[in-house]
């Protein structure tokens, strides 16, 4: 029995380099293969002859036969083949020379069979046939091989980063990377807090105050740890913890522990107040709190504010500032700013080219317009439209916001752009203000402190060695004193 395009039996191929070892008898007939086609390739003695590009084109093809190739092409393999034979090519047409790198003279690949021994061998798999590995790995795509081509259906492009072919889409998005916890301070393991004010309770009890035990504990505890110490206390001992420790310290030492017993929203919401209630107004403090927090966070600060001080935060921005700097802080507080982590570059150029438009490439400035930008758009958008700004201008913002602007204005933009761009280096930079010079702004050092501890102190660390030379921890040391620096030591992690 013949086959279209094979030697009689009683023929074996030549030897071929890399490839097959001869075998007696070449291929026996297998059950269920193409039965003998006329019009194929006649028999050649000798197996194929080396062809300078390969097989002629032949019209037509094999014609459409029961059982064999479907006129349709099937998906599963390369060109639309069936995955295991022949790596198919267009409908009339055959390989080019070469096309297989393991075979000389570019011949045509030979049909696989399952699973099929040496004769005389069975259960031996020959090189090459499936489950079995090939002297020549088939290139992703070709017949048998798993790795389908881009842009067929329900195939995984194999360039992922790219828009898969035939299949569009945006550039996907770089995610957020979570570096994990940047903080200081973390949760004290098995921490009790009857326990915890047992402690605090000897400490203030009895002739003198043992502040170290004090510092000790207050300074291992989380935020979520020590704010229910107040409650413990009172249950404890009917009295009030805070009134207690107020009365047995003193100084900037009373003032750190007493905002460390206060819950974030709390600290914020009495610092905002403070602020504003003395004489004259602490605008840094402000514009520090609001343009660092998020909108779930500032929506709670009005919440609270407006409970403890029967007044809005916004009838109290507008009370005490004017102006656009008050238009600034009241747009920042409503916490309304977009959070989302994509971009569109697109709209971040149209929002460079506006706040080109409202500043340097106009007489006089549209401060409305700065307002809308740095007050709704997302903090990366706000990135990217910082970066086409300068790109587009040959400045940075900053630059352009000094040139426009003036006083309070002037310096609430800088301080929003600064927080925006890098918020540890921000905090950074308003640390390093606090104990520059002389004197020290304890109150502003203090709420840093004790606000960033379980926050990103980790990376002000390093922005405050990369930008003025040396360690958070030893400019703290070098400034404050006693026990205040004990527990400020506490909160900054030790020396770096």
């Amino acid at each position: 029995m013949s086959y279209p395009g094979y030697p009689p039996p009683a023929g074996t191929y030549p030897p071929q380099p890399g490839f097959y070892p001869s075998q007696p008898a070449g291929y026996p007939p297998q059950p269920g293969t193409y039965p003998p086609q006329t019009g194929g390739y006649p028999p050649q003695p000798g197996g194929y002859p080396p062809q300078p590009g390969a097989y002629p084109p032949q019209s037509g093809g094999y014609p459409p036969q029961p059982g064999a190739y479907p006129p349709q092409l099937p998906t599963g393999s390369w060109g639309g083949g069936p995955s295991g034979g022949y790596p198919s090519t267009a409908p009339g047409s055959f390989p080019a020379p070469g096309y297989n790198a393991g075979m000389p003279g570019g011949t045509m690949p030979q049909q696989q069979y399952p699973a099929m021994g040496f004769p005389g061998q069975p259960g031996q798999t020959m090189p090459g046939y499936p489950q079995a590995p090939s002297p020549n790995p088939p290139m992703p795509g070709f017949g048998g091989a798993p790795a389908p081509m881009p842009g067929y259906p329900n195939a995984p492009s194999p360039n992922p980063s790219m828009p898969a072919y035939g299949g569009g889409g945006a550039m996907p998005v770089a995610p957020v990377v979570n570096r994990g916890f940047r903080g200081t301070i973390m949760d004290f393991p098995g921490a009790d807090p009857l326990k915890d004010v047992e402690v605090l309770r000897k400490a203030m009890k009895g002739f003198g105050t043992d502040e170290q035990a004090i510092i000790d504990l207050l300074g291992s505890r989380s935020i979520k740890q020590r704010v229910p110490l107040c409650r413990a206390y009172k249950t404890s001992y009917g009295k009030d913890l805070v009134k207690d420790l107020r009365s047995e310290l003193s100084g900037d030492f009373r003032a750190l522990v007493m905002a460390m017993l206060k819950s974030p929203t709390e600290l914020d919401v009495s610092e905002l107040h403070d602020a504003m209630k003395a004489t004259g107004t602490d605008e840094a403090c402000l514009i520090e709190i609001l343009s660092s927090r998020s909108n779930a966070e500032i929506r709670e600060i009005n919440r609270l504010y407006k409970e403890t001080y029967k007044k809005s935060l916004e009838e109290a921005i507008k009370s005490d500032t004017s102006g656009h700097f008050g238009r600034l802080l009241i747009a920042l507080s409503q916490g309304n700013r977009d959070e989302r982590e994509n971009v569109d570059v697109s709209l971040a150029q149209q929002d460079a080219q506006a706040l080109y438009a409202a500043g340097e490439n106009k007489l006089g400035t549209d401060e409305s317009k700065f307002n809308a930008i740095l007050c709704a758009r997302s903090k990366p958008h706000l990135r990217t439209v910082f970066y086409e700004y300068q790109k587009m201008c040959g400045r940075d913002i900053e630059s352009s916001i000094s040139r426009e602007m003036s006083g309070d204005l002037e310096s609430g933009m800088l301080a929003v752009v600064k927080c925006i761009k890098n918020t540890p280096a921000f905090f950074a930079w308003r640390l390093y203000k606090s104990m520059k010079g002389l004197g020290t702004k304890d109150r502003t050092l203090i709420r840093i402190m004790v606000s960033r501890s379980e926050v990103d102190m980790l990376d002000i660390h390093q922005e405050y060695v990369k930008n003025y030379g040396k360690s958070l921890y030893t400019h703290i040391h070098g400034d404050t004193s006693g026990d205040y620096r004990k527990l400020l030591i506490k909160l900054c992690g030790g020396n770096d």
